[in-house]
C-alpha cells in the first residue's frame, strides 16, 4: 500500500529503533530521565527558548499552552480552520474554559488588520465579554494545505497583538517543514511567540510525541498541567530517543517530501475530473477537488488500487508525502488515481 493519508503514518527507521532500544531511561515524572532531558534541551536550543517539555501528542502540547496562558472565561483568537478549533475535540472549552474568537483567513493565514478588527473596544471596561489573552497561529497550516506563514506577516501580527497586551502561541506541529521550505531557522519563527509547540511524529517520523517550549516559568506551570491532564510519563526516554534521533537526522530530508508533493500535484494536473491548486503546494500536502464523483467513493476505489488517502470534505481529498514514500510512489499513486477517477 502507498499510504498518503498523513505524515503521521510513518514507521520508525531501523536506526531510530536502535537508538530507542539503547536509550538510557529513568522516571521522568520525577524529573530524572536523561534522554527526555536531552530532548527537551535540544528542542529549547533549536527554538531559541529557555525551556521545553516533552508530551505525548501535539494536541496536548497546544492545550497545555492554552491552559498555561489563560484562565477560565478568557478568549483566545485564532484562524477559523486552526487545528486547535477543528481537530482538538473542543479542548479549549473543556480543559481551559476558554472561548475561541475565529478569524476567516486565506489558506489559514490572516493579516494584522484582521486581528485588530476582533479586538474589544480599547479603553472600555466590558463585563459582557471574555478577557482576550492569547493569539494562536499555525505554521505550516494543515487545512490551509501545508501553507507557510510569511515571516513578515507573523511580525506584523505580533506587533498588533503586543500593542493590545496579548500573548502569542505558535502551533508549530509542522514548523520543521516551514523552516526547510523557506530556509528560515525555526528560532527565527519562534522568537515572535511566547510559546511554541512542535511535533516529532509527523514529518520527522518518530513514533510518539511533541514538545512545548517557552520561558522557564511558563514551562514549570505547563508541567503541572501536563500531570493534571494525564500526560506525565515514566521511563519515557525510550520514545524520546526516537524524537531526538528524528530531530538530528530527519529535518533536512523534509525537502524530499516537498519535492514529492510537487511532483504528485503535477501528475494530478494531467487527470481529467480533478481540480488541483498546484500553486498552493508549498510543503508536503496536496489537496484536490473531485469533479465527477464524491470524494468518499474515490477513497474507496483507491484503496482497492493500493493507495490510501483521506477525504476532508464531500469533494475534497488530502494527500500527504512523508519519509515512507518515494518519488516512484508518486508516479504509481497518480496512475492509480487516474484509473480510479475514470471508473477503473
Amino acid at each position: 500500500m502507498i499510504d498518503l493519508r498523513s505524515d503521521t503514518v510513518t514507521k520508525p527507521t531501523e536506526a531510530m529503533r536502535r537508538a530507542m532500544a539503547a536509550a538510557e531511561v529513568d522516571d521522568d515524572v520525577l524529573g530524572h530521565d536523561p534522554t527526555v532531558a536531552a530532548l527537551e534541551a535540544r528542542v529549547a536550543a533549536v527554538l531559541g527558548k529557555e525551556s521545553a517539555l516533552y508530551v505525548p501528542s501535539g494536541t496536548m502540547a497546544n492545550q497545555l499552552a492554552l491552559r498555561s496562558h489563560t484562565e477560565s472565561g478568557d478568549e483566545i483568537i485564532c484562524e477559523q480552520d486552526s487545528h486547535i478549533y477543528q481537530y482538538e475535540a473542543a479542548a479549549p472549552a473543556a480543559l481551559s474554559g476558554c472561548l475561541l474568537r475565529l478569524i476567516p483567513g486565506q489558506r489559514g493565514i490572516f493579516s494584522a488588520s484582521q486581528l485588530a478588527e476582533v479586538f474589544h473596544p480599547s479603553g472600555e471596561v466590558n463585563n459582557h465579554a471574555g478577557t482576550q489573552k492569547l493569539v494562536v497561529l499555525e505554521n505550516t497550516h494543515n487545512r490551509g494545505g501545508g501553507s507557510i506563514w510569511p515571516i513578515e506577516q507573523i511580525a506584523a501580527v505580533e506587533l498588533t497583538a503586543r500593542d493590545a497586551h496579548l500573548r502569542l502561541h505558535l502551533d508549530g506541529a509542522r514548523l520543521w517543514n516551514a523552516s526547510v521550505a523557506t530556509g528560515i531557522p525555526e528560532a527565527e519563527y519562534a522568537k515572535h511567540f511566547d510559546s511554541v509547540s512542535v511535533c516529532f511524529s509527523k514529518g520527522l517520523g518518530a513514533p510518539v510525541g511533541s514538545a512545548l517550549a517557552g520561558e522557564a516559568a511558563f514551562i514549570r506551570r505547563a508541567k503541572r498541567f501536563r500531570k493534571q491532564f494525564g500526560g506525565g510519563m515514566r521511563q519515557a526516554g525510550i520514545i524520546a530517543a526516537g524524537a531526538l534521533y528524528a530531530m538530528e537526522h530527519h529535518r533536512e530530508r523534509l525537502a524530499a517530501d516537498h519535492a514529492n508533493a510537487r511532483l504528485l500535484a503535477q501528475r494530478l494536473m494531467e487527470i481529467k475530473g480533478l481540480e488541483v491548486d498546484i500553486e498552493g503546494v508549498q510543503t508536503n500536502m496536496v489537496y484536490f477537488n473531485t469533479l465527477t464523483l464524491p470524494a468518499a467513493e474515490l477513497v474507496s476505489r483507491l484503496e482497492r488500487h493500493g493507495v490510501l488517502v483521506l477525504a476532508t470534505a464531500r469533494n475534497r481529498i488530502r494527500l500527504v508525502t512523508h519519509l515512507n514514500v518515494s518519488a516512484a510512489d508518486m508516479d504509481t499513486a497518480a496512475k492509480a488515481i487516474g484509473r480510479a477517477v475514470a471508473g477503473g
